[in-house]
């Protein structure tokens, strides 16, 4: 059991073996989330008695860091091993007053999208929701006594809407104004696009952001670099997506990574601009960032360019993702990738 599994549950259990008062949960908790404390020494308003029983009975930290690498752009990445067996890895990123988190939901990938380091060995495991919130503290290590985090993206390693049950109390979490008191609004979670997950986002009572990964716009050419969508299909996904905008009012928005020679062609922009019709939503485009022994390319400034400005010229609002990170292996599955491939040589 991971002690931010349950971390009101787990910190009065605590308090109660240890004949601790009540308040000291509060404590505890205002030390692990706010105050981004990395041992239970550290938390200095405790009874050193207490200090010292607790790291002798419960670990904070169950994941090891295996490597932590730095990009000249403020990038920064951790490869994490779990206790619960295999690696994952999340990344900070600082773009000038952001602070944003890119999290991980499991331990590689099942939808196979063709072009992601993540997928290429499958899904091993879901994440719990101690290993999702470590990954968020662990990273708030990383920052100065002077940043502060602002944005969570659940973009990492996985498919997050397959393993909801566990990523919502670690966005809970997250959200409380007694946690790191992120907004609801400046989370993201990232799919492929599974619209009865997608639908259950819609029911709830507040929302995130929601960000499908299109990659192609007709079922044919999805088919070929998101194999889950021949069982779906694009239709089912901006239905749901509708429905989520329906009841959210949270401004879509559809991630879409250009392959050189796949999937950026001119008739692929004019296609986008067919698909998406009058739709209140955000194109993201990111050009790719090569993975190697994986075929595919980054697109030329030129391709790039035309493609834009069809989308632009019809009045799709759309941005392109300045690549950071790809020094150090940034892109999801990559520096795990990387290490697997260097074990087994």
């Amino acid at each position: 059991m991971h002690l931010l599994d349950n971390i009101d549950a787990n910190l009065a259990a605590e308090c109660d073996a240890l004949g601790l008062p009540a308040y000291r949960r509060k404590q505890m908790r205002k030390w692990l989330l706010e105050k981004r404390a990395k041992d239970w020494d550290a938390m200095s308003d405790l009874p050193k008695a207490a200090r010292e029983a607790l790291a002798e009975r419960t670990p904070i930290w169950r994941a090891q860091i295996a490597r932590h690498t730095q990009s000249p752009d403020g990038t920064e990445k951790l490869l994490l091993t779990l206790a619960g067996g295999g690696q994952i890895e999340c990344v900070l990123l600082r773009d000038e007053v952001r602070r944003t988190l890119c999290l991980s939901t499991q331990v590689g990938c099942g939808m196979g999208c063709v072009f992601c380091a993540s997928g290429l060995d499958g899904v091993e495991r879901n994440l719990s929701t101690g290993e999702i919130l470590e990954q968020v503290l662990r990273l708030q290590h990383l920052l100065t006594p002077d940043e502060r985090l602002s944005h969570i993206v659940v973009m990492g390693m996985g498919e997050p809407l397959a393993n909801l049950d566990a990523l919502l109390p670690a966005l809970d979490e997250l959200s409380r104004p007694d946690g790191l008191g992120i907004s609801h609004r400046r989370i993201t979670i990232s799919t492929v696009g599974l619209p009865k997950a997608i639908r259950r986002l819609a029911n709830k009572d507040f929302h995130y952001r929601l960000a499908i990964s299109l990659h192609a716009p007709n079922d044919e050419l999805r088919n070929q670099i998101v194999p889950t969508n021949s069982k779906i299909g694009l239709a089912e996904i901006l239905a749901a997506a509708d429905e989520f905008f329906s009841a959210s009012g949270r401004r879509l928005t559809f991630e879409y990574v250009l392959l050189a020679g796949l999937n950026d062609h001119p008739e692929h922009a004019h296609e986008l601009v067919r698909l998406f019709g009058r739709r209140e939503c955000l194109l993201n485009v990111i050009p790719y960032n090569p993975v190697e022994g994986l075929p595919y390319r980054t697109p030329s400034a030129a391709a790039q360019h035309a493609f834009r400005k069809i989308l632009e010229d019809a009045g799709i609002p759309v941005r392109f993702r300045h690549r950071k990170g790809d020094k150090i292996n940034a892109a999801c599955g990559q520096l795990r990738r990387q290490t697997l491939v260097q074990l087994g040589s």
